[in-house]
Order: structure tokens, then C-alpha cells, then sequence
């Protein structure tokens, strides 16, 4: 890659920054939280449409598809659609769904996690298209549905039920420019214990769920503690994160109680373990531990259904896909980027972690500002990162024959 190769492609990617900008923009103000998409899918759709891409179309669970080229490299850039809610919106500096543009940055709810990206695949693809796609290369754009629901879902959905099934995938989780290369995995569970109802004012006649399932949240905190560590993803963890009860009044003992349990998977660690893990806790007696299970149906009126595990993964640093990245991200930025992992979940947990698909995340935006209610993302690193990705699949294409054979 030459220093005037990516000094075009920066050149060209500003001459689109107030198209990226109102794409982004537009997004945001269109509230879509999982399994209410279909609003904002059509927005995309209409876009990828005027982009003139070789096809475009909604797979059965909604996510949004575009491709280019037809080579024998099957590149997938995948960034989900789907957002958290709001919360209180009088809590918010500015409107959530305005996608306010200001001093330099664009403000609201997805201004990070994950709709820059994209924005950004989007213009990215149409600079690699006009700049002619590398004939090696196939290249997908999703915009994914469900992701904060059940991350990995949709992205398993197109490989095993649509059969698109690519040989490399960029996630466009937040990343700061960076490029990363792994996550922890993660289990939802509940332990649930079971008692005797009686009247309130007469507890001794009946057994309190609640009480019983303070020891074993005890249990769990002491287990956090001794959870092994990764060099590279950090330490696994364990929370408990919600607790509910079954009760006939507020006036009477509670015959049964739920705690929910996010077990977060270093390096090593499987679903499998930290279940069994939960079942040997000194204090469940008999209570009980289950794997959560997913089930919804989409907003194109697809079932989606899958047990909630999520493994880690990692993929080597010196593997041909993460040099390819990183050759783009330092052609464009002058600079080696940093090379990291995410504290969360992403759909690489579909791609890489189910399927051995390998993997890699570059977006803008800052990773701590998910979730939060002062999301913004930089006007100027929207246009960089759709220099970056218009140049990945020339990068790639170089490296064909080392991704193809891996």
C-alpha cells in the first residue's frame, strides 16, 4: 500500500464526510431497539440500494445484506443495527434520537456502539467499488439485527441458514481506530432455590427462598476471586445481576427466588466448567443452576433460538487478517495501530468462536462510551475509518492465498 494510495483514499472519504455525517445522523433518529429494527433496516437498505452495490436484500431473520464483487475471497464487514434503549431521556445532555452535530462530533444513542461503522462499511465499500474491488474478492456488508439481545445470533443465522459463510470478518464494535483481535466469552445462567409461602407474621412456619440464596450469593463473590487470568483477554469473572422473587403478597414469606448469573470466559475456560463450576458452590444445597435459553422471534417474524453461552476467542496476532487490517489502519493514520481485545461480547463470538471464522474488530469510536448516555463518535475519525475500510479489501486481496490456505 503507497503513501498516495492512502492519501486518496482519505481524500476521497472527506469529499463524502457530510454523506457519512447525514447517514449517521438519520440512523440514530430512528429508535431500534432488538427485535424493533424493521424502521431503521429499511433506512439501510435504502441506502446500500443508492450505492449502487451488486445486491441488496433483507435475509429471513432482517439483517440487512449487501455484496460486492464475486472473487473467491469472502470478505464480511458486519456491524449490528440494533440498539439498547435510553433510559430516563431527561437524563441525557442531548436528545438521544437528534443525532446532534456538534463541535466536530455526532451525539445520541448507537453514536458509538455500533452504527458508525455502518455508515463508515457503507462509503467505505463504495470507494473500494469505484476505485475497482479487487477481482479476488467478494466482499458483504450486514447490518445486523438482535445483537444486544443475543449477540453472535445473526450472524449465525446468515452462515448456517442463509449459507453465507465468509472467509474473514471485521466487526465494527468500537475499537478507537485500533485493531482488535479477541473477547471473553460469556454464560447466562440462573440459580434458582425453592421454599414454603407462609404469612409474614408467622415466618417460622415457612421456609424463605430468599434467605436461602444468601450464602450462595456469597458463594459467588468468594468465586470471582479465584477465577483464572489471560495475559491478552484478562481475568474471567462472575456477577450476579439480578434478583427476583415468587411470592403470593408482599405480606407473606417468598416460596421461591431467582438470582441471574453473567459469567464472564477468559482464555481456556468453557461453558461447560463454569456451569459446573455454579453446581459445586459450597452452599446450593438444592437448588437449581440452568442455562439460559434464548428465544424470540425477529422483526421479519423469524424465530431465533439458541442456549445463551458465547465463547472467547482470540486470534493470533501475527495472523495474516489482523496484519492486513493493520496495514490499512497505518496507511491511513501514519501510525502502527494499537492492537487490543474488547471487554465485551461481540458477534466474533458466531464467527470465530462457533465457527473458527477468523476475526478482527476496527471501528471508530471509544469502547467505554457504550451503553452510556453521552455517546458521540468524531466526525474526522468517521472519514478515516471509511479510508480504512475502502482499502481492507485491497490489503486482504494481497494476502489471499495465506487466508484462503489458513
Amino acid at each position: 500500500m503507497t503513501h498516495n494510495e492512502a492519501r486518496t483514499a482519505v481524500e476521497e472519504a472527506r469529499r463524502h464526510e457530510e454523506e457519512i455525517v447525514r447517514f449517521l445522523r438519520e440512523m440514530i433518529a430512528i429508535p431500534a431497539e432488538s427485535l424493533h429494527e424493521g424502521d431503521r433496516c429499511e433506512r439501510v437498505k435504502r441506502e446500500y440500494e443508492s450505492l449502487g452495490f451488486d445486491e441488496v436484500f433483507f435475509d429471513s431473520l432482517g439483517n440487512v445484506v449487501a455484496r460486492l464483487g464475486d472473487g473467491p475471497l469472502t470478505i464480511l464487514m458486519d456491524g449490528h443495527i440494533d440498539c439498547v434503549g435510553v433510559g430516563d431521556p431527561d437524563v441525557w445532555e442531548h436528545d438521544p434520537f437528534e443525532g446532534k452535530l456538534e463541535d466536530g462530533k455526532v451525539w445520541g444513542r448507537g453514536a458509538v456502539d455500533e452504527l458508525p461503522a455502518i455508515a463508515c462499511m457503507a462509503y467505505g465499500a463504495k470507494l473500494a467499488r469505484d476505485r475497482d474491488l479487487p477481482t479476488d474478492v467478494t466482499l458483504y456488508l450486514t447490518a445486523s439485527v438482535m445483537e444486544e439481545d443475543c449477540d453472535g445470533y445473526c450472524l449465525l443465522h446468515l452462515i448456517e441458514k442463509e449459507g453465507i459463510r465468509p472467509d474473514v470478518v471485521v466487526i465494527g464494535e468500537p475499537t478507537d481506530l485500533g485493531v482488535y483481535r479477541g473477547q471473553r466469552g460469556r454464560v447466562e445462567a440462573t440459580i434458582t432455590t425453592s421454599g414454603r409461602s407462609s404469612h409474614a407474621a408467622q415466618p417460622e412456619r415457612g421456609e424463605n427462598a430468599i434467605y436461602k440464596l444468601a450464602p450462595i450469593i456469597s458463594d459467588i463473590e468468594a468465586l470471582n476471586e479465584r477465577l483464572p487470568s489471560d495475559p491478552f483477554l484478562g481475568k474471567g469473572t462472575v456477577v450476579v445481576s439480578n434478583v427476583e422473587c415468587t411470592t403470593v403478597s408482599l405480606n407473606a414469606v417468598p416460596e421461591g427466588a431467582t438470582i441471574n448469573i453473567d459469567r464472564r470466559l477468559t482464555a481456556g475456560e468453557t461453558p461447560e466448567g463454569a456451569l459446573e463450576e455454579l453446581r459445586s458452590l459450597p452452599h446450593l444445597g438444592d437448588a437449581a443452576v440452568e442455562l439460559l435459553t434464548y428465544d424470540e422471534v425477529s422483526w421479519r417474524g423469524e424465530r431465533a433460538r439458541q442456549e445463551k453461552f458465547f465463547p472467547s476467542w482470540v486470534l493470533p496476532e501475527d495472523h495474516p487478517l489482523v496484519v492486513g487490517v493493520a496495514d490499512a489502519v497505518r496507511a491511513v493514520l501514519g501510525s502502527s495501530p494499537a492492537i487490543s481485545r474488547w471487554s465485551f461480547s461481540t458477534n466474533g463470538v458466531a464467527t470465530m468462536g462457533r465457527h473458527g471464522i477468523p476475526s478482527v474488530g476496527f471501528a471508530p469510536g471509544l469502547e467505554e462510551l457504550s451503553h452510556t448516555t453521552g455517546e458521540w463518535v468524531a466526525v474526522e475519525d468517521l472519514v478515516r475509518a471509511a479510508a480504512v475500510y475502502s482499502l481492507i479489501p485491497r490489503c486482504l486481496a494481497d494476502r489471499k492465498q495465506e487466508l484462503l490456505a489458513g
